[in-house]
C-alpha cells in the first residue's frame, strides 16, 4: 500500500502533527467534555476530507496526527476544528459560558503544527503513547518523596 493518496489531478501525502490547548491551558478536556471534543474533531475532519491517523485528547491539550488534502490550508483546518468545537462545547455544556474567564473563547490562541515526513511512525507512536509517558514522568518526580528512607527518629 502506497503512503500517497491519489485524486484526479494530484498524488499527495500531506501529513501534519497538530497540538492545541484550551484557553489558559485549563485542564478541561476530560470526562464528557473530552469525549465531545474527540467526537467533534473526528466529525469535522471527516467533513473536511481529512484522515485522522492518530488522535489523543489530554486534560490540558490535544494531539492530532492527520492527513490533509492539498486543497486545504492548515489554518483553514484549525479554524474549523477550533471554531466549530468551541461552538459545540458551549452549546452542549452551557455552564462553560458562565465562566468569566472564557470570554466566548474556549481554545487558546494559536496552535503548534509540524509536518510529518518519513518519521511518521515515530510521531504516531508518540501521539498514541504520550499520555502514558506523561504519567510515567509524573511518577518519576513523585518517587523520591515517597520511596525514600523513613525520617522518623532521626
Amino acid at each position: 500500500m502506497s503512503r500517497c493518496t491519489r485524486a484526479s489531478h494530484v498524488i499527495w501525502h500531506c501529513q501534519y502533527h497538530l497540538v492545541w490547548v484550551p484557553k489558559y491551558r485549563f485542564r478541561m478536556l476530560h470526562g464528557p467534555v473530552g469525549k465531545e471534543v474527540q467526537r467533534c474533531v473526528m466529525v469535522f475532519c471527516q467533513r473536511l476530507g481529512c484522515e485522522i491517523v492518530e488522535l489523543n485528547v489530554q486534560p490540558d491539550h490535544e494531539h492530532l496526527l492527520v492527513k490533509v488534502p492539498p486543497k486545504l490550508s492548515i489554518s483553514a483546518v484549525m479554524g474549523v476544528l477550533k471554531g466549530r468545537t468551541a461552538i459545540r462545547l458551549f452549546t452542549q455544556f452551557p455552564s462553560l459560558c458562565k465562566k468569566p474567564y472564557w470570554g466566548n473563547h474556549f481554545w487558546g490562541k494559536g496552535y503548534c503544527v509540524d509536518t510529518v515526513g518519513l518519521n511518521s511512525d515515530m510521531i504516531q507512536k508518540y501521539v498514541r503513547f504520550q499520555e502514558k509517558e506523561e504519567q510515567r514522568q509524573e511518577q518519576l518526580h513523585l518517587e523520591p518523596w515517597t520511596s525514600g528512607p523513613s525520617w522518623k527518629g532521626h
